[in-house]
């Protein structure tokens, strides 16, 4: 189990890498920056209305502790002691209550200078990683052109191999037709692949003209070897009947001379 795991793993994270674009996850971290960036700023602005709204409070508390004193300085005029210290006593208590609140405003105004301090160190670092972002991206562009444009200069790439192997089975087809067809040509010319028609309607026709078309050729043979050998004879007699005619001269000759 632990192998097969890991032979899923690996195979994942080959399919990932081989899908994953640099620059569609350089696009994707800087917009999850720039959600951060907006999720800090609504922070901010959330806690600044927290703040206004505390002071509001505030104001208003000290509104009515101002009119609770007036009251009390109006009672004391008129003799009535006992509403001037009842005035008093809810102006102690809205004391109590602006002074907690006043508290509660500092803390939301700390907390909202932090946030605002973290607001821009944020945005200076996406503002970087903007400008990283696109010259990598740009990088990578340039690169990935620079390649495809190697490859396809080289006919290494995926696509040009594939053409480069189609035009090599292209060529390897037509050097077999043109083999196979120098081969029947051959084979024509030799007589071994006659044609079936000719062979069927007119065998008996081309003998026979192929049988007189040979019997020409013999006595045309025949008649100049012929007349070649007569000029041998005739010459060969000649010589016969002159040898004929000296013998008798000479025996003549030898008569006359007393010799038998």
């Amino acid at each position: 189990m632990k192998r097969i795991s890991l032979i899923f793993r690996s195979k994942a994270s080959n399919a990932l890498d081989r899908a994953e674009d640099p620059r569609q996850t350089l696009d994707y971290s800087y917009q999850r920056q720039l959600d951060l960036l907006s999720k800090v700023r609504r922070g901010v602005a959330d806690v600044a209305t927290s703040r206004k709204r505390v002071e509001l409070q505030i104001k208003q508390l000290e509104q009515q502790s101002a009119k609770l004193q007036g009251q009390a300085e109006k009672a004391i005029g008129v003799g009535r002691e006992d509403l001037a210290r009842e005035a008093l006593t809810r102006k102690s208590g809205l004391t109590t209550q602006i002074t907690d609140l006043q508290a509660q405003r500092d803390n939301l105004q700390g907390e909202e200078e932090k946030l605002v301090l973290a607001q821009q160190r944020l945005q200076t670092k996406v503002e970087a990683f903007r400008t990283r972002k696109e010259t990598i991206k740009a990088n990578y562009t340039a690169a990935e052109a620079q390649t495809r444009i190697g490859e396809a200069m080289s006919g290494i790439g995926e696509e040009m191999g594939d053409v480069g192997l189609a035009i090599q089975r292209a060529e390897d087809k037509t050097a077999q037709l043109q083999a196979r067809a120098g081969a029947i040509d051959e084979l024509i010319a030799s007589g071994a692949l006659d044609d079936a028609s000719q062979l069927n309607s007119g065998d008996d026709i081309a003998r026979e003209l192929d049988a007189l078309s040979s019997g020409s050729d013999v006595e045309a043979e025949l008649a100049r070897l012929k007349a070649g050998s007569q000029p041998q004879a005739i010459e060969s007699g000649g010589d016969i009947l002159a040898d004929e005619q000296a013998e008798p001269e000479s025996a003549r000759r030898d008569t006359e001379g007393g010799q038998p």
